[in-house]
């Protein structure tokens, strides 16, 4: 990569950079298993959930409640069952509660 001395837009950099770009491409597809079980979600939910990091097929989706960790644990197989339905497969699901900033 050459030194520049003026300023790009963040796309092209992602695209000139590889660990850029893999960084981008694990986000869109965590973005895109959000989408798709976005309506199995219930409606309360779904403000509560968000896409986390995918780890060698493992997808963790990241929420901000134990009460919604726990339903969506329930809801696990399901969800699961429709990423691979779908294409978009994922090996586990893991749920995790973001910490609270004070």
């Amino acid at each position: 990569m050459q030194r520049r001395h003026h300023p790009i837009p963040l796309q092209q950099a992602v695209q000139e950079s590889p660990t850029f770009a893999l960084l981008a491409s694990r986000v869109r597809e965590s973005s895109e298993r959000l989408l798709a079980i976005r309506s199995l979600l219930p409606a309360p939910l779904r403000a509560s959930v968000q896409a986390g990091p995918i780890e060698e097929g493992s997808w963790c989706l990241l929420v901000s409640s134990n009460a919604v960790a726990a339903k969506l644990r329930q809801m696990t197989p399901a969800l699961q069952a429709h990423l691979n339905q779908k294409g978009l497969h994922v090996s586990a699901i893991r749920i995790k509660v973001q910490n609270r900033s004070l």
